[in-house]
């Protein structure tokens, strides 16, 4: 597709009308915190859960990983 066809086609994207004229002067890069690939134990019943959610399984057990550590730094603050 052409530049002009995509533009063409965004805009007759319904979905697309909310973000017609964005303000990206004051967007701010955001670069993810590196991940590291380790090996992990988990009951099995518990990552059958998350696989159940779907795709990004393992960004959801980061996340709740992640809170837990939050909550228990705060504690000990």
């Amino acid at each position: 597709m052409t530049d002009e066809e995509i533009e063409a086609a965004i805009k007759d994207d319904p979905d697309w009308q909310e973000f017609e004229n964005i303000d990206w002067s004051d967007a701010v890069l955001v670069i993810p915190a590196k991940k590291k690939a380790i090996s992990i134990r988990l009951d099995e019943d518990v990552l059958d859960f998350f696989k159940r959610e779907g795709d990004g399984y393992q960004r959801r057990i980061n996340a709740v990983l992640r809170s837990y550590m939050e909550q228990t730094s705060k504690k000990r603050a």
